[in-house]
């Protein structure tokens, strides 16, 4: 079989790239980790089955416009809002924290390495980004004080076009045979920046115009014009000004992202599956184009290299950056230990290294292995221990709240019932009527389908204490309850479980790691129908029978809602045991005796609401 077919290359890279972040996601580790290594174990190192060199000048096309499509994805997840608030802070890790990262990896290059001041200079400009595509998984999982997260993420998205546009120019700076020549790429660097930042919010305005009118875009095919304009927008900005199309499409996904369409949810489904597609085909590539002997022989020098990089150089950065912020010392020291590189870097150095080659300057095949141990060192060690870090030092947010799956009357009613003291509440429906009503009876509600990740990641729910579903459709309420905690981590899930169909069984919900809410099978249908025509109503009973400490089973008329012990609510589930002082919400029959006769004879009271 012939395998110096580019199309055959680029398929393998493509598959492979897709499974290694699969498995990742089941293992629950960054899916760089096994992207590296299945680049290499596919590459000419070992299966030389992934080939990147038959790709010739297409790899760096295909590298230019799948970057194109991260950074505009990434752009698409910042709102002005949140950077509003730590914009002294962003703005100067972007600008003074760049160059603080580029003068230190250059000087501990030329130190360590022995480089001349070009290649120490290129390896300097490259490790200045850090890069969305490992940045924001990262906090997803570890979920962090939400100031530090949006601080991460808008560094890692900013700095990428910054830093990309830096290496660039610093490369023409450093293959230039003229002062003449070497002074305009130098004077190019502001020139582009501005170039690019400048088409991106005209073509971002024009996109997020566009998106709004369906007369203008056809429903169905929102998407897909979207990519189209992003690709074509990339292209045209590097048509104009060389190396100033990344800037350009990170910058129109941060005015598309904070511009209401009608298919934000969907855009952003869309451009995530893309951009997990882009990135894995990306970096199987381009580690099979690193040799693994290469990165070896850096030996000592090199590992020197990169921690002086992440024990160094990025405390010295974030110090200064952050001097005069409102950010403690832990959250000072937490910054200081995340900056994982990405694709960006990765790209950039691949590159730089057949430039180099191709202009007859030797080094580009050690720079190309110093970037990929810096990219390799600092996800493996940073992105490993980044969650025991934040938990040391105390900058994980707290898990409080619950998440309500289900905006109809009957999850109306556990919201209110849930929702006091410091337990707030978020209900998430993709049917808009429902989702009013919960807005107007004063809820937090995010519109959007549960099933989809943006659409918990709106809603925060990776920091609740817990997920109810509670729609109509038990099977659903299983199958929704199951994915959240699969994607976001969350411990504890109830499903409300219908008596009258056989889809789900109390039994197999317990078996599948839910609890049942409520404590038994209810008629769903039935109790919402009672709540919409005012037949019950939501009352709180307190216990005052029973021993001090001692524990009983709760079985009580009506549906019982939430559980209060000590001022702290929680949703009933077929463990539940309730002891004296604690308190009940219920929905009861309106005048109906005998359910609140039977309460008061095992001990009950009701509570004032």
């Amino acid at each position: 079989m012939d395998l110096n077919v580019p199309a055959l290359t680029f398929a393998i890279a493509l598959a492979a790239g897709i499974a290694a972040q699969s498995l990742a996601r089941h293992l629950r580790i960054p899916g760089i980790v096994l992207l590296l290594a299945v680049g290499i174990l596919l590459g000419p190192d070992v299966a030389n089955i992934v080939r990147p060199g038959t790709l010739g000048h297409g790899l760096d096309e295909i590298v230019g416009l799948a970057v194109a499509v991260i950074l505009f994805e990434g752009g698409l997840n910042l709102r002005w809002q949140r950077l509003r608030a730590e914009a002294t802070t962003i703005r100067r890790l972007i600008t003074i924290g760049g160059l603080i990262t580029a003068v230190g990896g250059t000087a501990a290059a030329m130190l360590f390495m022995g480089w001349d001041w070009r290649a120490a200079v290129l390896f300097g400009a490259i490790v200045t980004v850090t890069g969305p595509t490992v940045t924001t998984p990262l906090l997803r999982r570890i979920r962090v004080k939400r100031n530090l997260q949006t601080i991460l993420d808008a560094e890692a998205v900013l700095i990428d076009p910054i830093g990309a546009v830096l290496a660039v120019v610093l490369l023409e700076f450093a293959l230039a045979t003229t002062t003449m020549s070497a002074a305009a790429s130098l004077l190019g660097l502001p020139v582009r920046l501005a170039a690019g930042a400048a088409l991106g919010l005209a073509g971002g305005l024009l996109l997020g115009w566009l998106l709004r009118s369906e007369r203008l875009v056809p429903e169905g095919y929102e998407n897909v014009f979207t990519l189209g304009m992003v690709l074509a927008l990339f292209e045209v900005s590097n048509a104009v000004f060389a190396e100033s199309g990344i800037m350009s499409a990170a910058v129109a996904g941060l005015v598309v992202g904070n511009m209401r369409t009608r298919v934000q949810a969907e855009l952003l489904e869309f451009k995530e599956q893309l951009t997990v597609l882009l990135v894995g085909l990306l970096f199987v590539l381009l580690a099979a184009d690193v040799r693994v002997a290469e990165v070896v022989q850096l030996g000592w020098a090199g590992v020197l290299t990169v921690l002086i990089l992440m024990l160094v150089v990025r405390p010295i950065d974030v110090a200064v950056c952050a001097a005069g912020s409102d950010l403690s010392r832990n959250d000072r020291f937490f910054l200081s230990w995340i900056a994982p590189r990405g694709i960006v870097a990765a790209a950039i150095a691949s590159l730089f290294a057949r430039r180099l080659t191709a202009e007859g300057v030797a080094g580009g095949e050690q720079l190309l292995a110093l970037v990929f141990l810096v990219i390799a060192a600092t996800v493996l060690l940073q992105g490993g221990t980044a969650g025991l870090v934040a938990s040391v030092l105390g900058v994980r947010r707290p898990q409080r709240g619950w998440a309500i799956l289900g905006a109809n009357v009957l999850g109306r009613a556990l919201a209110w019932s849930l929702e006091r003291g410091e337990q707030p509440v978020v209900v998430i429906d993709r049917n808009a009527t429902e989702a009013k009503l919960a807005e107007q009876d004063g809820h937090r509600v995010v519109y959007g389908d549960a099933s989809q990740e943006r659409t918990l990641l709106q809603g925060d729910v990776e920091a609740r204490r817990g997920v109810l579903g509670v729609t109509p459709n038990d099977g659903l309420n299983l199958l929704l309850a199951r994915r959240v905690v699969e994607m976001t981590g969350v411990e504890t899930s109830y499903v409300a479980v219908d008596s009258r169909t056989a889809s789900v069984t109390a039994a197999q919900v317990i078996d599948a790691g839910s609890r049942v809410l409520f404590g038994r099978e209810i008629d769903i249908e039935d109790w919402i129908h009672r709540f919409l025509h005012g037949n019950v109503c939501v009352e709180r009973w307190r216990l005052e029978g029973g021993g001090e400490g001692e524990s009983v089973a709760l079985e009580a008329p009506g549906l019982p809602l939430a559980l209060e012990r000590q001022g702290e609510p929680r949703p009933v589930d077929e463990r539940t045991k309730v002891r004296h002082g604690d308190v009940l919400c219920l929905a009861l029959p309106i005048a109906a005796p005998e359910p609140r006769n039977r309460l008061r004879e095992e001990g009950w009271v009701p509570v004032e609401t």
